[in-house]
């Protein structure tokens, strides 16, 4: 240790710059944490936030948040005026085998969709339904994960079909 002044001061002089330069550090990498934490406030995050320059409304954004693509869960008139349109696929993925609804294409398990039975574009519509809708929820996502952009789902399956007075074929 060294009794002269000057050297003392210069000595506490350096080890304050090394506690704030040291508690500047622990800040900057907290600030940094907390930032990406909270998911980077102040971005857009939405998948296309916009489109060719035109902005997305809040309801667009909302709905391309949720699944990434577009899917709609809709009653019993709305899913039958989508299946019935043309150039529409509908899919039942419920199982087992509980009935159908009339003009369904195709029966694929909603834990097993197969892609080599399903359209090549992914811009066909798709209306899927199941008997109660959770499994045709499930089967939504693997389509959705699978690139289809056009999905229609009923909400409440065939459950919610016959209550709206709506008749199924094939039951057993």
């Amino acid at each position: 240790m060294t009794d002269n002044p000057a050297d003392l001061t210069a000595s506490r002089s350096e080890q304050r710059s090394g506690r704030i330069l040291v508690a500047a550090i622990v800040a900057l990498v907290v600030a940094t944490i907390g930032y990406f934490a909270l998911g980077m406030p102040g971005m857009d995050h939405s998948a296309g936030s916009s489109m060719d320059g035109m902005s997305m409304t809040d309801t667009q954004r909302e709905s391309t948040d949720m699944n990434r693509a577009t899917s709609q869960l809709v009653d019993s008139a709305r899913f039958e005026g989508a299946a019935s349109a043309e150039g529409t696929v509908m899919i039942n993925v419920h199982i087992p085998y509980d009935g159908e609804i009339d003009g369904t294409d195709l029966f694929m398990a909603f834990d097993d969709i197969d892609p080599e039975l399903l359209p090549t574009d992914q811009g066909t519509q798709l209306a899927v339904y199941c008997r109660s809708g959770d499994m045709s929820a499930t089967a939504v996502e693997s389509l959705t994960r699978l690139g289809y952009t056009n999905i229609v789902e009923l909400d409440g399956g065939m459950n919610a079909w016959t209550e709206s007075g709506r008749r199924l074929s094939g039951q057993p």
